[in-house]
């Protein structure tokens, strides 16, 4: 019986968890570390020849996109990321463009193959001074608080944000700066974001350092 795309990636990921994958990129300022995509794209090419997936990424002004195709039939799933232009002082535009495209492909690949790059954990999980329920004092009137109380934006809103932010960032020390800001933010209000993102910062500074050693 011929497996859909669907099953395919479900165990080309599965796959790929077998390989033990090792890091090899370092963020010289923090120290931890981090996929290049040379650590797993050759795996994730010999995993798509033998289960019968391939990938093809493409770009526009406004998208980068990944579409993994079943080759049996024409069956495929697409992964996309928003662009946004990279300029870091004391490059040629093809250098920023090769960043940022190497950056697209490398998230891509992250999101699509479901590659765990942080270890970390949401600083409130088995807190449970952190895991009690706030109060809210609705006695006396009601109406008043709940008026009061801040709207949370759209977990696809904050997410959109983040990405593009990271992306028109141009120094590590700025981008550095950005995530320790953002993960604090995120651990406490959108922990279920946390790890994409940290996977972007990862992958951004990996492309500025590409750059920088041009």
């Amino acid at each position: 019986m011929m497996s859909s795309v669907y099953q395919k990636l479900a165990q080309a990921r599965v796959e790929l968890r077998k390989k033990n994958l090792k890091k090899s990129g370092k963020n010289k300022h923090t120290g931890f570390e981090y996929f290049e995509l040379g650590d797993f794209l050759p795996e994730i090419n010999n995993i798509f020849n033998e289960i019968g997936l391939c990938s093809v990424i493409s770009f526009t002004s406004e998208l980068a996109t990944l579409t993994i195709y079943n080759v049996e039939n024409d069956e495929k799933i697409v992964f996309t990321s928003p662009m946004a232009p990279a300029e870091v002082r004391g490059c040629q535009p093809i250098q920023n463009l090769g960043a940022v495209q190497t950056y697209q492909r490398r998230y891509l690949y992250l999101s699509a193959l479901e590659i765990v790059e942080s270890d970390q954990l949401d600083p409130d999980v088995g807190n449970p001074e952190n895991q009690k329920p706030k109060q809210v004092n609705q006695v006396n009137t009601p109406a008043k608080n709940v008026a009061n109380q801040k709207v949370k934006p759209p977990k696809e809103e904050v997410w959109q944000k983040f990405l593009t932010r990271t992306n028109s960032i141009t120094s590590i020390e700025e981008l550095d700066e950005h995530w320790n800001s953002s993960d604090a933010f995120l651990s406490k209000s959108y922990p279920d974001l946390r790890e994409a993102a940290y996977a972007a910062y990862v992958s951004k500074y990996s492309a500025l350092e590409a750059i920088k050693g041009e």
